[in-house]
């Protein structure tokens, strides 16, 4: 092993991202090298990056400028999404050691030993992103409640607005074999839910000719994890069987869904080489409603697409307001380079981008609070989380409302059956444990 010995590792993005970034420092700690905090003066930082939007970039940036205050001597390895696609970019960052692309970002180790680096000038080593073909598992450990477990990699979708195929390659996964392999070895651990993350995990087995249905149903039946979320999955792509399977069979999985919509204009649907248009959306979502009313559903949406005229934004705005959904993750279009929208000439502009941004964020706050509304009165199970948060614990029921219950550390990391009765002026629904309720009759 080099001098180097201590390892800090800071990730932006994605989930997927931070089951990655696990994985890696589990690899690095196997080769005898110590995880550290950020501020510990650590020999090595890892910065593992994100590039959907231009603010990902920035952070990027302000990150490897504090890692060279903290120890002005350190190597400074940047990889992820952003490294794969603006490797000379990064590399032109004073203070940056190595810029790793999507496949080598997994033979860090090699790399870091590597004494030819010119601690002047940082070392690019990158391929083809057509020549990434090759998954590889990972899962995130360190929080006690939850684990996200990779179970897919890449996209084939190339939706006009995203860089991702471009940063992770083809559509991809393990085997469910391997893949339940990976949960059993989550189950071990005290992590009590698991979140299956991925690029586009209705995807999976798309090159192993096994599919998300066979996955799901065969990950239902590992013992020793109590609860698993789907991260996120394409409209299209969330066929009937998997809605009813999750909701009405599996014993596992929660009823929570997040479904990208992107638009409620179907004109905007197809500019963006999106799969579905806006009713197919809307027959999923009443599919899911039509098993369980309780079912919490979140939408992605984009605001400020070239060609979003007003009356188009008014389209997605009056489908959102009318569509039984729980919350919205709303994103303001930004430009991102060798994409397929830059070739639009009907550009939004930036200020009115960021209007109809809060425009939907209020409309997300009011279809939230209505939601956790509707889920007064009733019983629940929650997972609770370990920080303090002024005398009260924090967790998600099953269906992914935010509750608090006064601060009792035996209960950290436990599920806890639950009576949801008023929602706080911080919009989380206080909760009193059934225990509790039954011990004073």
């Amino acid at each position: 092993m080099s001098q180097y010995q201590k390892v800090a590792y800071y990730t932006l993005g994605c989930k997927l991202n931070f089951s990655e970034t696990s994985t890696i420092s589990r690899q690095l700690k196997d080769a005898g090298y110590a995880k550290v905090d950020f501020e510990e003066r650590p020999d090595i930082f890892v910065i593992n990056t994100c590039s959907v939007t231009e603010n990902a970039n920035r952070k990027c940036r302000q990150i490897v400028t504090k890692a060279k205050k903290v120890n002005p001597d350190a190597k400074i390895v940047i990889i992820g999404c952003y490294a794969q696609l603006k490797p000379e970019e990064l590399a032109s960052i004073p203070g940056v050691s190595m810029v790793l692309g999507a496949n080598e970002k997994f033979n860090i180790e090699d790399h870091i030993e590597d004494e030819q680096i010119d601690p002047e000038k940082a070392l690019i080593i990158t391929g083809n992103i057509k020549d990434v073909n090759t998954f590889v598992p990972s899962y995130s450990i360190g929080d006690r409640t939850r684990s996200f477990l990779k179970i897919q990699d890449g996209c084939d979708y190339f939706c006009s607005f995203c860089t991702i195929p471009l940063a992770r390659g083809k559509s991809r996964s393990a085997s469910i074999a391997k893949t339940v392999e990976e949960a059993r070895e989550i189950a071990n651990t005290e992590v009590k839910e698991v979140v299956l993350t991925g690029v586009n995990i209705g995807d999976f087995g798309i090159d192993t000719e096994e599919d998300f249905y066979g996955l799901i149903k065969a990950l239902d039946k590992v013992e020793g994890i109590d609860r698993y979320r789907i991260s996120s999955i394409e409209p299209d792509l969330l066929n009937e069987e998997i809605i009813t399977f999750v909701l009405s069979q599996a014993r596992r999985f929660a009823p929570h869904f997040h479904i990208p919509l992107q638009s409620g204009s179907d004109k905007l649907l197809d500019s963006m080489r999106r799969k579905y248009k806006s009713s197919l959306y809307a027959d999923r979502v009443k599919k899911i409603k039509s098993i369980n009313v309780d079912t919490c559903i979140g939408v992605d949406v984009i605001v400020g697409y070239p060609g979003e005229s007003d009356a188009e934004f008014q389209k997605t705005y009056d489908f959102l307001n009318k569509l039984d959904v729980s919350y919205l993750h709303v994103f303001t279009y930004s430009e991102r380079p060798n994409t397929g929208a830059l070739k639009i000439n009907e550009k939004v502009d930036k200020g009115l981008r960021n209007e109809r941004s809060k425009k939907l964020q209020i409309l997300s706050y009011k279809k939230k609070r209505a939601f956790y509304e509707s889920q007064l009165g009733k019983k629940a199970t929650v997972l609770l989380e370990s920080e303090d948060h002024d005398g009260f614990l924090h967790g998600f029921t099953q269906n992914y409302v935010k509750v608090k219950i006064p601060y009792d550390a035996s209960l950290i990391n436990s599920l806890i059956p639950i009576k949801l009765e008023e929602i706080d002026r911080d919009g989380l629904v206080i909760a009193r444990m059934e225990e509790l309720e039954t011990s004073t009759k």
